[in-house]
């Protein structure tokens, strides 16, 4: 038995003026609309149409989030990091909210060293869908030479990271924080919850985290406590994938594959953008790569890759073995390490 909600069907354009109605059935889709050419041309190979239901679902239950957590908190924000899973989330916002616009701010923290697309897309993408952007950036640290090179991935990522994090949100007076992060993405993160508690300070414990069952979330806190909330923690990588091609949602260029400016850092390919970015003795190349997980430019690697296309990409992942997140040096700095920047605060 359907419900009517006044939301829109996977594949649905945003335009000015689309009138939404129709009965959301369970699996999430408007029988009444129809596919967009982008869903309707899938290669068999891609099993889409076993999956479009499944991804529907998915729709549904992060736009109930999204929708749940705007009614419970009274200062939400979105943590926009720019990437793709920030895309999705952000485009399930415009759908959670349609006609409306997005009833709480993006937060995008700057630690000065992204890749100079990511602002770029940032800075236009944002102001075409006309949504409120606030950027944080810790002045002081980066005023004192903050950088990886000279303090280390663990310490640069503390200071540029998750302090900006935690003082933009004290700032704001935020008590609930949108972000991105999926389960399939990071063994801790595969064991946060959908309404993930932190402390006063900010600090995530996953022996204080509470029950989630029947789809029923414990929204209640103290003044100084707050709530990160992950809308596509039953995403996997791929399904991400599979609804940017669905939405022809953009992404930063990063993700496709073309001849760049590199060098083979520790294993890793770094890119290059200025001559004062290479080490002793290393020389840039001319290498055909992407990236497959964005951040900061000297601490994530690029993938060699022919995909330049995002059905190209998507034939990519279903032969991927490897996590998205291995060419991420703030994952590696030591043992156990994504696990203890979360209790310390981090996205």
């Amino acid at each position: 038995m359907g419900r009517s909600i006044p939301s829109l069907a996977l594949g649905t354009k945003l335009r000015p003026g689309h009138a939404v109605t129709g009965e959301l059935s369970s699996a999430g889709f408007h029988n009444n609309e129809t596919l967009s050419p982008e869903v309707s041309e899938a290669p068999p190979s891609w099993g889409l149409e076993r999956r479009l239901g499944h991804l529907a679902t998915l729709e549904a239950e992060s736009i109930f989030i999204l929708r749940e957590a705007a009614a419970e908190f009274s200062r939400p924000v979105m943590l926009y990091s720019i990437g793709k899973d920030s895309s999705v989330m952000l485009r399930l916002a415009q759908k959670a909210f349609y006609p409306g616009k997005i009833p709480f701010p993006l937060l995008h923290i700057d630690t000065s060293y992204k890749f100079p697309e990511m602002i770029e897309f940032r800075d236009s993408y944002t102001r075409e869908i006309g949504a409120e952007l606030i950027v944080h950036q810790n002045r002081e640290a980066l005023e004192q030479g903050a950088n990886p090179f000279v303090l280390g991935t663990q310490r640069c990522c503390g200071l540029l990271k998750t302090k900006a994090l935690l003082d933009a949100l004290a700032a704001g007076g935020f008590n609930a924080a949108f972000g991105g992060a999926r389960r399939d993405e990071e063994k801790s993160r595969a064991k946060e919850r959908i309404y993930s508690f932190r402390d006063s300070q900010g600090q995530w414990d996953p022996k204080n985290q509470r029950p989630e069952l029947w789809n029923l979330f414990n929204s209640r806190i103290e003044k100084s406590e707050s709530i990160r909330v992950f809308p596509l923690s039953n995403w996997t990588e791929l399904d991400v994938w599979l609804y940017i091609h669905a939405e022809n949602i953009p992404i930063v260029p990063l993700y496709y594959a073309r001849e760049r400016q590199a060098v083979v850092r520790n294993g890793s390919i770094v890119l290059i953008y200025s001559p004062d970015e290479l080490l002793p003795g290393e020389k840039v190349q001319w290498i055909k790569c992407r990236m497959r997980s964005l951040g900061c430019v000297p601490c994530t690697g690029a993938i060699r890759s022919e995909a330049d296309t995002v059905p190209k990409i998507i034939e990519e992942m279903i032969s991927f073995r490897r996590s998205e997140r291995e060419n991420r040096a703030i994952d590696h700095d030591e043992e156990g390490s994504m696990e203890l920047k979360k209790r310390e605060g981090y996205f």
